[in-house]
C-alpha cells in the first residue's frame, strides 16, 4: 500500500485503508473502488490523501503504533466525552451512569499496551479524515503523540494515564467558541483571537469540573498554549510554571496542527514543521522534550508518497531512527512524472545532496 494524493488517482484504484468520520465510523471501506463520484465526494469533504492498493509497492506494510480498532474506540470515546461536557441530555444511558474519566483512563490503558507491545512501530499521523473532524481525529493524535513522549521521558504509568485524559480533552473548551472563527481560512483579527484564546480557561473550568477527571489533567486544557519563555496565554506562565503535561501537550498539539490538512490550507511539510519546533526550542518549547519528540515519530513514515529534489517520486519503505528525515525511498516515478518499468530503492543517506522537496499527506 501507499499513501497518495486523492487528486492525482484514476478511478479504478482500490483503497487499502478506511476513511473514518469523527464518531470513528467507517466512511468508505478497505477495498472499496475509487469512482469519479466517489473521489469528487471526498475531496468535497476536504480529504486530500487515501491509501491505496498499487502491486508495486505490495510488499510495504504500515505497521501502526495502535490497531485501526483501537484508533476508532478513542475517536468514538472523545466524542461521546465532548457529548457529556456539551449535550448531556444525548448521551446513552450507560455513558450517563458511567464515569467518562474512568472509560478514558481504561482506553488509554489498552493504548499504553499497545504501544509497549510495538517498540519499533512508526508512530506517524497520515490517518485519513476529513477535514471537517479535525478536532477529534486531532485529539486522538496529539494524545498518542503526548504519551509517545511521556514514555520515551520515563513518566509512570499512573502520569501516562493523566497525561492521556488531559490531552485526549484539551481542545474541549472550544466547543463553546464560534466555529466561524474557529474555521476562519484568513488571518484573525485581534478581536477574534482574543476569542479564541479563552478556550484554555473554557476547557480547565469544564474538566475541573469532572469529579473523575484529576486536576492535573484539567490543567493541560489551561496551559497547553503556554510558552517556556512566559508569551504564551491564558495567564503567561513561564518555565517550570506550566507543568510537565502541558509542556509535552504543546509540542504534540503544535507539531499534529501545522501538518494536519484543515478546511482552509494544506497541511505543513514535516520537516518543515519539525523546522519551526526546532527554531522555538527554549522560547516557546523546552528542549529536551522537542528532543525526546524527534525519538518518537517519523517525519517521513512507510508508505507515504514523497517528492525528491531531482524530480523522482517515490514512496518511503524504511526509516532510520537516527535520521527520520532521510528515509530509504522505493523511487516509482522519473521526473518527468512517468511510471519506471523497474522501480529501485535510494537510500537518502548515501545520497546527500538529493532531499524529500514534497509529499503526499
Amino acid at each position: 500500500m501507499r499513501l497518495a494524493a486523492l487528486e492525482k488517482q484514476t478511478p479504478g484504484v482500490r483503497l487499502a485503508r478506511p476513511i473514518l468520520d469523527e464518531k470513528g465510523l467507517i466512511l468508505v471501506g478497505t477495498g472499496v473502488e475509487l469512482t469519479a463520484f466517489l473521489q469528487k465526494r471526498l475531496i468535497a469533504m476536504g480529504i486530500t490523501s487515501v491509501y491505496i492498493e498499487d502491486e508495486r509497492t505490495d510488499d510495504i506494510v504500515v505497521e501502526d503504533v495502535i490497531s485501526q480498532q483501537t484508533r476508532q474506540e478513542a475517536l468514538q470515546l472523545v466524542h461521546t466525552s465532548i457529548q457529556t461536557f456539551t449535550e448531556p441530555a444525548k448521551l446513552p444511558r450507560q455513558f450517563q451512569q458511567q464515569q467518562i474519566g474512568r472509560k478514558i483512563r481504561d482506553m488509554f490503558d489498552m493504548i499504553l499496551s499497545e504501544m509497549k507491545s510495538k517498540p519499533n512501530a512508526t508512530f506517524h499521523l497520515s490517518n485519513i479524515y476529513s477535514t471537517d473532524n479535525f478536532l477529534y481525529h486531532h485529539s486522538v493524535n496529539v494524545s498518542i503523540i503526548a504519551m509517545a513522549i511521556g514514555m520515551e521521558m520515563g513518566l509512570t504509568q499512573k502520569q501516562l494515564l493523566d497525561l492521556g485524559v488531559g490531552t485526549l480533552l484539551h481542545d474541549v473548551g472550544k466547543l463553546s467558541l464560534p466555529q466561524e472563527i474557529l474555521n476562519k481560512p484568513g488571518r484573525l483579527t485581534p478581536e477574534e483571537f482574543s476569542v479564541i484564546k479563552q478556550h484554555p480557561m473554557l476547557g480547565y473550568e469544564i474538566l475541573r469540573q469532572q469529579d473523575d477527571i484529576s486536576l492535573l489533567s484539567s490543567h493541560v486544557a489551561l496551559q497547553h498554549h503556554e510558552k517556556i519563555d512566559g508569551t504564551g496565554y491564558p495567564r503567561g506562565l513561564k518555565g517550570d510554571e506550566i507543568h510537565i503535561y502541558a509542556r509535552i501537550t504543546a509540542v504534540a498539539d503544535v507539531y499534529e496542527a501545522l501538518t494536519a490538512n484543515r478546511v482552509y490550507r494544506k497541511g505543513a511539510l514535516p520537516h518543515l514543521a519539525l523546522e519551526l519546533l526546532l527554531g522555538s526550542c527554549g522560547t516557546h518549547f523546552q528542549t529536551d522534550i522537542v528532543q525526546k519528540f524527534l525519538k518518537t515519530i517519523a517525519i517521513y513514515p512507510i508508505g507515504m508518497t514523497v517528492v525528491l529534489s531531482s524530480g523522482e517520486e517515490g514512496v518511503v519503505t524504511a526509516v532510520q531512527s537516527n535520521h527520520p528525515q532521510r528515509p530509504t525511498v522505493r523511487v516509482l516515478r522519473n521526473a518527468s512524472g512517468e511510471d519506471i518499468c523497474n522501480p529501485y530503492e535510494l537510500n537518502l543517506m548515501d545520497h546527500l545532496t538529493t532531499m524529500i522537496v514534497g509529499c503526499e499527506q
